[in-house]
This record gives structure tokens, sequence and C-alpha cells, in this order.
């Protein structure tokens, strides 16, 4: 057995703690809205073409937050003649930003996963923080024939108005 004492010193590795500035942040974020719209039309056409292949006209993803948290409430298909329509169960393969990998990695999900995540990355991309405070709320139509995907949304806000005089 070596004698420790005898034995050379690694060198510890040396940190170096660069300053981070809000822009370095804000260009990180911008980065990252573009990236997920560079993803958007391979994305959207793998969601489309799976609602196509089952009958599918429309979806509506209902979706509400505030206080800090939001969340999906509800995910509706209907067909041409306006029924309901349970969504497949089957899988598709989108793109997704991964947080804390540097490239975008293909993914597996269903075709409900798939629908969740094309609308949270829509509402991180336009509205960030829309889950924040009052929050807001509203409703995705992903509409098959033309390929489009609608955002209604409903930001709440709460309103103070303060006067103070002295005569």
């Amino acid at each position: 057995m070596a004698n420790e004492a005898n034995s050379p010193a690694t060198p510890e590795p040396t940190l170096i703690a660069l300053p981070v500035t809000m822009s370095d942040i804000m260009a990180e974020i911008e980065a990252e809205k573009l990236q997920r719209a560079a993803l958007r039309p391979a994305n959207k056409s793998a969601v489309f073409a799976a609602l196509a292949g089952a009958g599918v006209a429309t979806v509506t993803v209902s979706f509400d937050g505030y206080g800090d948290s939001g969340q999906i409430e509800s995910i509706e298909a209907r067909d041409a003649a306006n029924m309901i329509l349970p969504l497949p169960d089957q899988a598709i393969s989108i793109v997704a930003i991964v947080w804390g990998k540097s490239e975008p990695e293909p993914r597996e999900m269903t075709l409900t996963e798939a629908i969740e995540h094309l609308v949270y990355d829509a509402l991180s991309e336009t509205h960030g923080g829309w889950e924040l405070n009052e929050g807001a709320y509203g409703e995705f139509v992903f509409d098959v024939t033309p390929q489009e995907i609608r955002l209604d949304y409903h930001e709440r806000m709460t309103v103070t108005e303060f006067s103070s005089h002295t005569f």
C-alpha cells in the first residue's frame, strides 16, 4: 500500500466565478425562444399528422394559473361533426428543449403529452410567468385542417390607484 504522505498531491480544480449580467440572462432567454420557434414547425407537423390520422378536427386545451402555480385543466378533441373523441394513445416523436442540456433532444411521448408540450412551450414563449401572482387563463385551439394553433389568453390584474394631496 502506498504511503499517502509521499504521494504527489492532486491539485484541486480552480473555479472562476464570472459575473452574470442581466443582459446575459436576457440573451439566454431570447436564444431559447428562437430555438423553440425553430422546433415548432416539425413538432406541430407530428402532432397534426397524428390528430388527422385519428379523425380529429379540433383540440381545445384549457389552462389556468395563479399564485405561482398553473396547469392544463382539460384537453378535448372533436371530430368534424363536433362530436367528442378520445385522443389516441399512440406515441409520437418530437424534439424538445431539455433543461440543463445544450442541444434539443428527440423525445418519444404520447399524443396528449406532445400537445401539452406544445402548449407549455407556447405559453413560455408568449407569456412567460402566466402562472404568477393573479395569473392567467385561456385556451388553445388546435385546428387540424389548416394546421393552426390559436391562443386566447386572459391575464388577471389587480389595480390599485392611490392619490395623496396636501393643500
